[in-house]
């Protein structure tokens, strides 16, 4: 048959039902069945989830430890195949310990009249505890007042002073826990504690005698028990007072006591008082008012111990250095007396008994002042002493009778051994200062210091100093010179030497010289003179000689050559002195202000001038460049113009032309033809060049050629790109944005080059030479800045030349680079910064609007010179910056027609062949009949000048002073050369020449026209040149010769 549940319910409940069990207690475990009624029930149990063999309805463990510790569970049963559920578990932890009561009071100190709380408890806490209090050493008697109070809350006020302890106990049988540690409860009396210190000197020193008392306030007649703080005075047994024999730092504190009348009666803890030891034994000092006594006055001394009291004083006076401290007996031990007598004294402190001294203090010498009065007389007396002049020092003392005195000295250094009463010795300038003496009897008695006196030595032999009031005797006169020695001091002679003989005195008047220092003299010659004083006598140094010169009735002229009225640092000059009227040979002196004396000649020849020959020079000057245009166009001739800084006369110019130079990173220059021997006119024509070149120049004069510094460099730029070498620039445009990225190229036969730039900037990378594979730099504009570029190559060449403008706006002009040409077409556009235009543009030339129509572009189909001119355009209210834009003229362009051109050439070049071996005869014909002061035709040289430096210094060297220029123009049809002689100058006189021209005049046409070709040649005869009203006049007649040549129609 299967079992069956019933619907009663099994509860397991435990008894007493505490959370925590400790060991030893008593428990009860019991089963209830709820609604069990009269059932006759059986029961079972379960502990940790295993059964157990109890049957019962309770479970009681009589002494619980740890191991029954678990949870318990039941069930009854009415047969054996009825019964109940098992119950819910219940808990049972049980400690492994016996618990320990804890008490703790409020107070130790029970207060006079007044009472402290204990409180006793168990912890960890738990319920059902009752608590019993035992004082002293009577654990099983409780305490018999306020027992239910104290068992029911742990709480009991006492009164009684004593030993107190506790436990708990709960259950029954009952249970108890450990004793509590005991809590010692003293009983405060009302009498009051004192603490006294004897002495009480507020500083103790290491080794003194020291007793600390307690004093007890209304202690009566009660026998009393102490204890002291710190601990280590409390030596058993007890007492009231504790002496310190020999008080060490270590006894250094705060010091307190109490009073006890018995184990738990007492007084409350005395105010500390405070022991300070010092570890080192004191000083006694001594300090006197004065330390002279004078005449019929005392001293007042003091002895004193710094930061303590209680002293008494013993006094000390030694009667001479070497004699030991004897007690002054007539002086009581005050810390003050007054002395009369001279010695040296000293003190000391002492206190306490057994009595404690102090160090012994300071020694103190007093001196006693005696009525006799000290002097110091110096021999001899003079306020200025020289270095080398014996003096002597003496000390006197007045009224000194018989006594036997010694003497000291100030300064130091004369205190010999033994004293004396005066010193002599050689001077010398460590001498200098005041000296001063006083005169001493005994050890300790002296007169007063003497006033002091001054002794001042100079650090130099003196020198004296001989003036006269003429340098010039006249003819018939006299001069008076006079000695003297600076600075000014007595006692001194003076002597006088002429010429070379100072050992041999001038015999005349020597005694009028000595005493006033004057003398006349009417004899030229070297004089000089020296001083002298003492004994043994002292001598001067020589003066510097002074020069007396006999005046001659005949007159020195000086002349300066060249006479311009300024000369510069570094120029030639001679100066020469000329003697009027005089047959007699001369010798020749130059007086001058500068610190250079010229040689005794006649001439003087500066060949290099600075400030040593006057002070008053200017530095080499610089020369200054103008150029002019500084754009080219075709045809333009340049004209170089040169002046020097601060003009003056004289002056002669040279004219450079530089080329680049990579291994020096700078440029060499060569003469400009014409120059080698410079000009004398200050400007400089250049006809017809083509290409960017720099140009220097400066000026010279005088022999040897003296030169200004080189002016700064100027540039003439072109911008014609035909030459070899050549810049271009990619976007090609003048205008760019800034940060723009605007590549330069540079292109020609060369191994180097570099991009430059006006204004120069030499932080663009541009700037440094390259090599030919680097044909492009970049440039990033970060301002705004307008600039002229060009490249430069190894070869000496320079390029073509831009401008490029960097724009800090929102729009810019479109236009190009390089000059256009005429007949080509150009388009003209405006570009903003943010994006293409989309309405229509304004444009302007010379600040005239030229279109305003929908058109984005100002397009010219066939551009011609009236185009050139500045532009800029404007859209949507913004404004670009203006450009200028150049028109070149064309080149002739070349007929492709043969053989008809090829003949005509061929005919044409016949004729001008012709024509020239014709000019050449008529010129020479025409120079044949001038004057044979012939002047030199310079050939007229290409526009391509050869760079060989060794060519162009032969032509420099060969080239005459005759200004010879040429200029080469051309046009559609005409070819014209012209040859112009300037002025010439030879043997020192000027002629003016009259203009000799040759003109070819060759008129070429097509083979259809009728052309003619002319060759006139014009030859002026230059004669004798007669001068009418400052303009020359022509003696010779001209002379024209023609040539026709008419080339008939075109030859096949």
């Amino acid at each position: 048959m299967a079992p069956s549940s019933v619907s009663n319910k099994a509860v397991v409940t435990l008894q007493p039902n505490w959370p925590q069990i400790y060991w030893g207690e008593t428990i009860t475990v019991r089963c209830e069945i709820e609604g069990g009624g009269d059932t006759e029930w059986t029961y079972e149990w379960r502990r940790n989830s295993l059964n157990t063999l109890m049957k019962d309805e309770e479970y009681k463990i009589s002494s619980a430890t740890e191991s029954h510790s678990g949870d318990y569970k039941c069930k009854g049963r009415k047969d054996s195949y009825s019964s109940t559920e098992w119950s819910d578990a219940i808990r049972l932890t049980v400690s492994s310990y016996i618990p320990k009561a804890k008490l703790s009071a409020d107070n130790t100190d029970i207060p006079a009249g007044g009472s402290v709380t204990l409180t006793c408890s168990v912890n960890p806490s738990s319920s059902g505890w009752k608590y019993y209090l035992y004082r002293d050493d009577r654990p099983s008697e409780l305490l018999t007042t306020q027992d239910v109070v104290f068992q029911s809350t742990g709480q009991i006020s006492v009164s009684q002073g004593g030993n107190y302890k506790c436990r708990g106990g709960r259950g029954n049988p009952v249970y108890y826990t450990w004793y509590s540690d005991s809590v010692r409860i003293n009983r405060i009396v009302s009498n009051k504690a004192v603490v006294t210190l004897q002495p009480n000197w507020p500083q103790i020193y290491s080794g003194e005698t020291i007793t600390v008392r307690c004093e007890i306030e209304g202690g009566g007649d009660t026998t009393w028990t102490y204890e002291w703080k710190p601990a280590n005075s409390n030596i058993p047994p007890t007492h009231s007072e504790y002496k310190i024999s020999s008080v060490t730092e270590s006894h250094s504190g705060d010091y307190k006591c109490k009073g006890r009348k018995d184990s738990y009666y007492s007084t409350e803890w005395s105010d500390a008082i405070r022991l300070t030891v010092s570890s080192t034994k004191p000083q006694s000092t001594l300090t006197a008012d004065k330390t002279i006594i004078p005449v019929g006055g005392s001293v007042t001394l003091t002895c004193s111990v710094d930061g303590s009291a209680g002293w008494k004083y013993n006094w000390f006076r030694q009667t001479s250095p070497s004699s030991g401290d004897q007690p002054i007996t007539n002086v009581n031990s005050d810390r003050v007396i007054s002395v009369d007598q001279g010695g040296i004294y000293s003190c000391r402190g002492g206190r306490g008994n057994p009595v404690f001294s102090t160090e012994d203090s300071n020694k103190v010498t007093i001196e006693k002042t005696v009525p006799n009065k000290a002097t110091v007389i110096l021999q001899p007396n003079w306020p200025q002493i020289y270095w080398g002049e014996t003096i002597t020092v003496r000390c006197e003392i007045l009224g000194g009778g018989d006594t036997t005195w010694t003497y000291e000295w100030k300064p130091d250094n004369l205190n010999t051994n033994p004293t004396r009463s005066e010193h002599r010795f050689k001077s010398y300038y460590s001498h200098s200062g005041d000296y001063k003496c006083k005169g001493r009897k005994d050890s300790y008695s002296s007169t007063e210091w003497s006033d002091a006196i001054r002794l001042t030595v100079s650090s130099y032999k003196p020198k004296a100093k001989l003036s006269a009031d003429n340098t010039d005797i006249p003819a018939g006169g006299s001069v008076t010179l006079t000695c003297s020695v600076n600075p000014s001091s007595s006692g001194w002679k003076y002597y006088l030497y002429r010429d070379d003989r100072p050992s041999e005195l001038l015999t005349t008047q020597d005694v009028v010289f000595q005493s006033t220092g004057q003398i006349s003299v009417s004899q030229g010659g070297n004089y000089r003179c020296t001083g002298e004083r003492g004994n043994p006598v002292y001598y001067t140094q020589y003066s510097d000689s002074v020069r007396i010169n006999r005046i001659a009735s005949n007159k020195a002229v000086v002349t300066l050559r060249p006479n311009w009225p300024e000369i510069y640092r570094g120029e030639a000059i001679m100066l020469r002195c000329e003697i009027h009227d005089g047959d007699t040979e001369w010798e020749y002196e130059w007086e001058t202000t500068s610190s250079y004396k010229p040689p005794k000649q006649n001439e003087y020849m500066i060949s290099e001038a600075s400030n040593v020959h006057s002070g008053d020079y200017s530095y080499a000057p610089a020369a200054v460049l103008t150029v002019s245009p500084l754009w080219l166009s075709p045809g333009d001739s340049v004209t170089l113009s040169c002046e020097v800084e601060h003009p003056s006369a004289g002056w002669r110019f040279y004219w450079y032309k530089t080329f680049p130079k990579p291994s020096h990173n700078s440029y060499s220059e060569e003469l400009l033809p014409g120059s080698t021997n410079g000009t004398e006119q200050d400007s400089y024509i250049i006809n017809g060049p083509t290409h960017t070149a720099r140009y220097l120049c400066r000026a010279g004069r005088g022999d040897p050629v003296y030169y200004t510094q080189y002016s700064k460099p100027q540039f003439v730029w072109s911008g014609d790109v035909g030459s070899a070498v050549t810049l271009t620039v990619s976007p090609d445009r003048v205008q760019h944005f800034m940060y723009d990225s605007v590549s330069l190229s540079c292109e020609g036969n060369s191994t180097q080059w570099r991009v430059r730039m006006f204004p120069e900037d030499r932080s663009s990378s541009c700037f440094y030479w390259r090599t030919m594979t680097e044909s492009t730099c970049n440039i990033y504009g970060s301002q705004q800045i307008d600039a002229v570029y060009w490249c430069e190559f190894a070869s000496g060449e320079f390029s073509n030349a831009v401008n490029i403008t960097i724009q800090n706006a929102d729009i810019i002009l479109v236009s190009p680079v390089h000059p256009v040409t005429e007949g080509d077409s150009v388009s003209l556009g405006c570009k903003l910064k943010t994006g293409q235009l989309l309405s229509k543009v304004f444009f302007y030339q010379n600040e005239k609007l030229i279109q305003n129509d929908t058109r984005r572009e100002l397009n010219i189909s066939a551009v011609s010179k009236s185009d050139e001119g500045f532009y800029k355009c404007k859209y949507s209210g913004k404004e670009s910056a203006q450009s200028w834009m150049s028109v070149k003229a064309a080149s002739r362009p070349e007929s492709s027609s043969f053989p008809l051109p090829l003949m005509v050439g061929l005919v044409c070049g016949i004729v001008l062949i012709v024509l020239i071996v014709l000019i050449v005869l008529l010129l020479l014909l025409c120079r044949y009949r001038r004057s044979k002061d012939s002047h030199f035709i310079r050939p007229i040289q290409s526009e391509s000048i050869s760079q060989d430096s060794s060519a162009i210094q032969m032509i420099n060297m060969n080239e005459s002073q005759d200004h010879v220029y040429s200029s080469l123009l051309h046009g559609d049809t005409s070819l014209y050369e012209s040859i112009k002689d300037s002025k010439d100058t030879e043997n020192g006189r000027r002629h003016e020449t009259v203009e000799s021209s040759v003109y070819a005049d060759v008129k070429i046409g097509s083979a259809a026209d009728d052309s003619v070709m002319y060759a006139r040649v014009n030859c002026q005869n230059k004669g004798n040149a007669k001068t009418h009203k400052g303009k020359p006049t022509v003696a010779g007649t001209d002379e024209t010769v023609y040539s026709e040549v008419k080339p008939g129609t075109a030859v096949m």
